[in-house]
């Protein structure tokens, strides 16, 4: 681990990022050239003093988890952060395997979005960040470790991750959950993390077996997505999705007709959410 070039890279690439790159507002009092350690911090879930030493090249040396949660949190491109991580000694991670880090642009987009429900999403189904909205929306649903990280998973493992779809939309909801992990699966084969993941289901749940067997393929397009939500009802929505082909993975924003029931109580929930 190289110490001094850790705090010379991580204050760099501090110095060089602005308020507004990652939807913080300015203030009329601000002095600091770039952000503060302070605010990296934050973005990142680690405690000020924490990150202070790295930079200050004081301290333990951080865990690969520390370093992509800074490395998140400074909105590193792919090249920077595997930078990051060779300047504190870990060995690279497998590129195909680096598909939890969210592409720098993706993550200027959703910082812009920060007043809709909006979330990015890896190739298996992680979600790996959302906006207030979609949290309240949909749940928390970067809570989860192993593998009830894929929505898939949880569907068909744990009974509670049905509670907001209405039951006479349960089967085509994980038919599709289905069909999309197949579809990763034909493109990244047996051994890859969607076929351990579809493995995994197959022993645990009569119902995703069943499915699988079938092959269900995706259609054209998403069918609008309802949403039983405890707080304001049944919530009718459409999913518009950017995708990110180097990085497999997906920003959906979520949106509701406007004039509609839905539009008003996405509305109210908005305001719900942030009591």
């Amino acid at each position: 681990m190289d110490r001094e070039l850790l705090g010379e890279f991580l204050r760099a690439r501090r110095e060089a990022l602005q308020p507004e790159d990652v939807g913080l507002p300015r203030g009329p009092r601000r002095r600091t050239s770039g952000l503060r350690r302070e605010e990296v911090a934050a973005l990142s879930g680690v405690s000020a003093d924490y990150y202070s030493r790295i930079e200050q090249s004081r301290g333990a040396v951080p865990s690969e988890q520390v370093l992509a949660a800074i490395a998140q949190g400074l909105h590193l491109t792919l090249e920077e952060r595997d930078r990051l991580v060779e300047l504190a000694g870990h060995a690279l991670p497998r590129r195909v395997r680096r598909s939890d880090h969210i592409n720098a642009g993706l993550m200027r987009i959703l910082d812009g979005l920060a007043d809709a429900p909006a979330q990015v999403e890896n190739v298996l189904g992680v979600t790996l960040r959302q906006t207030r909205l979609a949290a309240a929306l949909l749940g928390d649903e970067t809570a989860y470790t192993g593998p009830q990280r894929a929505r898939v998973y949880r569907w068909f493992t744990d009974p509670r991750s049905r509670d907001r779809i209405p039951e006479e939309d349960h089967d085509r909801h994980g038919r599709t959950l289905t069909a999309r992990l197949a579809a990763v699966h034909a493109q990244t084969g047996p051994t890859s993390p969607a076929g351990e993941l579809a493995a995994g289901l197959r022993g645990r749940s009569p119902e995703f077996a069943r499915l699988w067997d079938e092959h269900p393929v995706l259609g054209p397009y998403c069918e609008p997505k309802r949403l039983n939500h405890p707080e304001v009802g049944l919530v009718e929505l459409h999913g518009q999705t950017l995708l990110d082909p180097d990085q497999y993975q997906a920003l959906t924003v979520f949106t509701a007709v406007p004039g509609t029931e839905s539009a008003e109580r996405l509305r109210l929930l908005a305001v719900v959410g942030s009591v």
